[in-house]
């Protein structure tokens, strides 16, 4: 089966093997590409989604010494192995530069393990004049590491398929406080400063309203910037590998038409809550 979007609602989703589905999509078909593919940690990415209520006699404690109980209502868990990762992104890289329009970006979110390497990958892919940035998104939430120094970032590589030739709107992207607001004055205070290419933001907390329990969700504010700088309204946009839809959501915030793939039930039973049907098409195109 074809996936092209030509005749599509604003919204996109599919259940299926990326690269199964990718080569259905036209050449040039998205203004921009942004994924988020496992990490390849060498182990198993689980979430528990839990209910806390108050009990005098529960397992948790919480502010002001009350007493909670906590229960598993839901998990959700997915392989993040491969042994050759290589092997796995490039074909899936191949394809992106293939869809991507001639003033289209690509955004390529990985960790530490595998940065280095896509970068050689992506530059062979694109070609080193195609690199536009390295993001550097650092957060300080999660587990401290004893032993070393702990790992508290994610790196987002950009990648152009028209080097001098790609859409960025500079004036679209909102702004943030400067850090010394006394060192430039009162009115370039109060209009702020345009993020650099190191971006400080939290994960998702436990109890934001933005929460989906799915075991990679990244914050909206991230995929916000993103789509704001490298994409105009009414433009296409991709996620191939989509986890709990933000790029979605806030694509379609945005005013942009999306199309978001993920072969794991979990990931599209998610997406599907959080998107819900108005304007959006979901299709399964396993063999």
């Amino acid at each position: 089966m074809t996936a092209d979007v030509e005749d599509e609602q604003p919204g996109l989703v599919i259940e299926g093997d990326n690269l199964a589905v990718l080569p259905g999509f036209s050449d040039g078909s998205f203004q921009l590409i942004y994924i988020d593919p496992p990490f390849n940690t060498g182990a198993a990415r689980t979430r528990r989604a839990l209910r806390v209520t108050p009990d005098a006699d529960g397992d948790r404690t919480g502010f002001a010494g009350r007493r909670y109980r906590t229960e598993v209502v839901g998990r959700s868990a997915y392989a993040d192995t491969f042994a050759d990762y290589r092997a796995f992104i490039e074909p899936r890289l191949l394809e992106a530069r293939r869809l991507l329009s001639a003033s289209g970006t690509l955004y390529f979110h990985i960790d530490q393990r595998e940065a280095h390497y896509c970068k050689v990958l992506l530059d062979e892919i694109f070609g080193r004049d195609a690199f536009l940035n390295e993001i550097v998104w650092a957060y300080d939430f999660g587990g401290r590491a004893r032993d070393r120094w702990p790992a508290k970032h994610d790196t987002i590589l950009v990648y152009v398929r028209t080097p001098g030739a790609h859409f960025f709107d500079q004036d679209a992207i909102d702004r943030i406080p400067y850090m010394a607001p006394g060192l430039v004055g009162p009115e370039k205070a109060a209009r702020g400063k345009l993020p650099t290419d190191v971006w400080w933001q939290s994960i998702v907390g436990t109890s934001s309203k933005e929460k989906t329990g799915y075991p990679t969700q990244k914050p909206a504010p991230i995929l916000r910037r993103i789509i704001q700088a490298s994409s105009r309204p009414g433009d296409r946009v991709l996620d191939f590998f989509a986890g709990s839809g933000t790029t979605g959501a806030v694509a379609r915030e945005l005013g942009r038409r999306f199309v978001l793939v993920d072969a794991n039930p979990d990931a599209i039973a998610v997406m599907r809550r959080r998107l819900g049907d108005d304007g959006v098409t979901y299709r399964c195109d396993r063999a």
